[in-house]
């Protein structure tokens, strides 16, 4: 369709390019108040774009979180369908953290929002729920395949709230994060050098060695920086599949606004200890 190279591949020459750091893009009101900004849709502008100028060109990913801007109507949806079209302009993978998920037809539109190639949303990967059964998915998963675009599916996420769910036991024994890593293993089974369908998997679990995180996929893993979680925390996290993760910082880079220098050298950073750590490993 889009004529884009399959996103597990353009994310492994990125991340082995510009190294493996995610950076959020979450204009949270008190993010935007510490900058001196106001909250409407000018402070979100001028946040946005200053984030994107300042690193766009040097990080692998950037991850807009969509309820920021949908917070202000069209006019903030204005905004981020500038930034992401700006993000990927400067050489940056975009990851919209929108986490969408649904059924049937509604699970196709959202998917259309965010995967089709003339979507004025159009990003390089979509975070999904897959709690409606991970079947539920298909519609997003095919769109991806076409696009070239990849997913990132919610599995062991870092929120005390999510065990409740992806802790449960199924009736066959293993319980529902370890079947969403089954799921990604299978859709990204012989891909080459990584598959596009990735899972969220919270840098802040600990020890996760009783789960298979080998997908052949990408692992996004929020929690760097403010949550408490370290680059050097990684290998311990994560082991053997540790290269393949996608560490997220958001705050940890975002609180050094709004001067653009600051925030390059805060993301260069966390992108330097996260290379050592890795490499370490």
């Amino acid at each position: 369709m889009s004529g884009l190279e399959p996103f597990g591949v353009r994310l492994r020459r990125a991340m082995d390019e510009r190294g493996p750091l995610c950076v959020g893009i979450d204009p949270h009101a008190s993010l935007l108040a510490e900058w001196g900004l106001d909250d409407d849709v000018t402070g979100l502008e001028r946040f946005s774009r200053t984030v994107v100028e300042a690193v766009a060109d040097r990080v692998a990913v950037l991850k807009p979180q969509s309820a920021f801007f949908e917070r202000f109507g069209s006019r903030g949806v204005a905004v981020l369908e500038k930034s992401v079209a700006e993000a990927r302009a400067a050489g940056a993978l975009v990851v919209m953290d929108a986490k969408r998920g649904d059924i049937g037809s509604t699970m196709a539109a959202y998917a259309e929002s965010f995967l089709h190639k003339d979507a004025p949303l159009f990003s390089d990967a979509l975070t999904v729920s897959p709690y409606l059964g991970y079947g539920s998915l298909s519609p997003a998963v095919a769109l991806a395949r076409e696009s070239g675009a990849g997913l990132f599916v919610l599995a062991l996420t870092s929120n005390p709230e999510g065990g409740e769910v992806q802790h449960a036991v199924r009736s066959d024994g293993r319980n529902v994060g370890a079947t969403m890593l089954a799921h990604l293993s299978a859709e990204n089974a012989g891909e080459e050098p990584l598959g596009s369908f990735g899972a969220v998997v919270g840098a802040t679990l600990g020890d996760l060695s009783s789960y298979d995180l080998d997908i052949n996929g990408p692992l996004l893993a929020p929690g760097i920086g403010a949550q408490g979680a370290t680059p050097a925390d990684l290998p311990g996290v994560f082991g053997a599949a540790v290269r393949n993760v996608v560490p997220n910082v958001s705050r940890g880079v975002l609180r050094h606004g709004p001067h653009a220098v600051a925030l390059r050298d805060a993301a260069e950073r966390f992108a330097e200890e996260i290379r050592h750590a890795v490499a370490s490993s």
